[in-house]
C-alpha cells in the first residue's frame, strides 16, 4: 500500500468527514507465538512534528468527555522503534513519565491485549506480541502494583486455549502476572450515559473497577472495519459484541465513553496488512518494529493509520470518537516524540 507523506497525513488527519455507516464486522484477533523472538531489523520511518499537550487519566463515566488541557513536560504520544520488545516498551513508557505516572503503589492493574482464536502463532500478526505484554507486567510490578492480570474475551475457542496458543500466557506468568479467563458471572449490565446507539451493555466488571487499565491491541487489517486498533480492541471487554455491529461506528464510540483505558500501547512490531483479523499467511505480514504509546486512545489510533498508508479520515470510528471528545484525531499540534530503543 502506498505510503503517505508526513505533510499529507497531518493535513488530512484534521479533516472532518461524514461517517460511512459500517455493516456487520468481526471481532479482532487470533494467533499463536513461538518461544524464540525473531524480531525484525529495520524500523519503518514515519516522522511527525510536535508541540505539547498533557494527560490526566479519565476514569469516571460522563456525558461530557474531553482530552486533557493542562500542560505537562511529557510528550502527548511516543513512537518507540527497535528490535527488542521489552526495551521498546520500557523506554517508551519512561519517556511518557514512567508507569508511576499512571498508577500508585498497590494498584490493581488489568492489561487488555488482543487474543481471540486458538490457531497460528504471533508471527502471523493477529494477536498482540507476547513479549510486549510480558514487559508491561514487569514494569507495573516494578512500579508497585499489587497484582497484574491479563485478559481478553476470545471469539473462537476457550480462553485457556487461546491464552496458551498465543504465547502470552507463558510470558505473563514468567513476568509475575496472571492470566484471567473472563467468566460470564463477572459481567454486569451498564447503562451508557449519553449513548447515541449502544444504550446498555454487559461489561466485565473488574475492567471497570481496575485502578489502571492498559489497552494493548495489535495493529492489523480488518475485513469490514478496515483496521483493528485501540478503540476496536475495547470490544473484547463486553459480552454479546454483536450488539455493536448494528450502527457499528456509533456503538463502538459509545462503548469507549464507558471503558476508558488510561494508557494505550499499539503493537505494530508485526502488522497484518491484509486478510485480517485472523490472517494465516506470512505474506500478509509487514515488519514495522514500532510501538505507539499514549494516554489518548484516539491519538494512538490516528497515528497508527499511517502505518497502513491511511489517515484517520479513512476510519470513521476514529473521527467519531474525536468528535465526541474522546481524544485527538488531528495530530498536527501535538508533541510526538520518536525514540530508537536500540540506541
Amino acid at each position: 500500500m502506498k505510503r503517505i507523506s508526513r505533510r499529507d497525513f497531518l493535513r488530512t488527519a484534521g479533516i472532518g468527514l461524514t461517517s460511512i455507516v459500517a455493516q456487520q464486522f468481526l471481532s479482532a484477533c487470533g494467533v499463536r507465538p513461538s518461544e524464540d523472538n525473531p524480531m525484525p531489523t529495520a524500523p519503518n520511518e514515519v516522522n511527525f512534528l510536535q508541540t505539547a499537550t498533557p494527560f490526566s487519566p479519565i476514569q469516571d463515566q460522563s456525558t461530557s468527555t474531553s482530552v486533557p488541557t493542562t500542560e505537562t513536560p511529557y510528550p502527548y504520544l511516543v513512537v518507540s522503534r527497535g528490535t527488542q520488545p521489552e526495551e521498546m516498551v520500557r523506554q517508551g513508557v519512561k519517556v511518557l513519565g514512567g508507569m508511576e505516572r499512571f498508577m500508585k503503589p498497590g494498584a490493581d492493574v488489568i492489561i487488555k491485549p488482543n487474543i481471540c482464536v486458538p490457531y497460528n502463532s504471533y508471527e502471523y500478526a493477529a494477536t498482540t506480541n507476547p513479549w510486549v505484554v510480558g514487559a508491561l507486567v514487569k514494569i507495573c510490578l516494578e512500579a508497585g502494583a499489587k497484582r497484574v492480570r491479563v485478559m481478553d474475551y476470545p471469539f473462537g475457542g476457550s480462553g485457556e486455549e487461546c491464552y496458551r496458543t498465543s504465547g502470552i500466557e507463558e510470558q505473563v506468568t514468567a513476568a509475575g502476572g496472571s492470566m484471567e479467563v473472563m467468566h460470564p458471572i463477572k459481567y454486569v449490565d451498564k447503562q451508557i450515559i449519553g449513548a447515541l446507539r449502544l444504550k446498555k451493555v454487559a461489561v466485565y466488571q473488574d475492567i471497570l473497577n481496575a485502578d489502571l487499565l492498559i489497552n494493548v491491541p495489535i495493529a492489523k487489517d480488518h475485513g469490514l472495519a478496515r483496521l483493528t486498533l485501540g478503540l476496536k480492541n475495547l470490544m473484547g471487554t463486553i459480552q454479546k459484541r454483536e450488539k455493536i455491529h448494528v450502527s457499528f461506528e456509533s456503538s463502538l464510540v459509545d462503548l469507549a465513553t464507558l471503558v476508558r483505558p488510561q494508557l494505550t500501547i499499539i503493537d505494530a512490531i508485526r502488522t497484518l496488512m491484509a486478510n485480517g483479523p485472523t490472517g494465516g499467511s506470512l505474506s500478509d505480514v509487514k515488519i514495522q518494529n514500532t510501538l505507539i504509546i499514549s494516554p489518548d486512545i484516539v491519538a494512538a489510533d490516528s497515528y497508527a493509520t499511517s502505518l497502513f498508508g491511511m489517515t484517520p479520515h479513512h476510519i470513521p470510528y476514529i473521527i467519531k470518537a474525536a468528535e465526541r471528545g474522546l481524544g485527538k484525531a488531528d495530530l498536527s499540534g501535538l508533541k510526538i516524540q520518536e525514540i530508537n530503543a536500540n540506541a
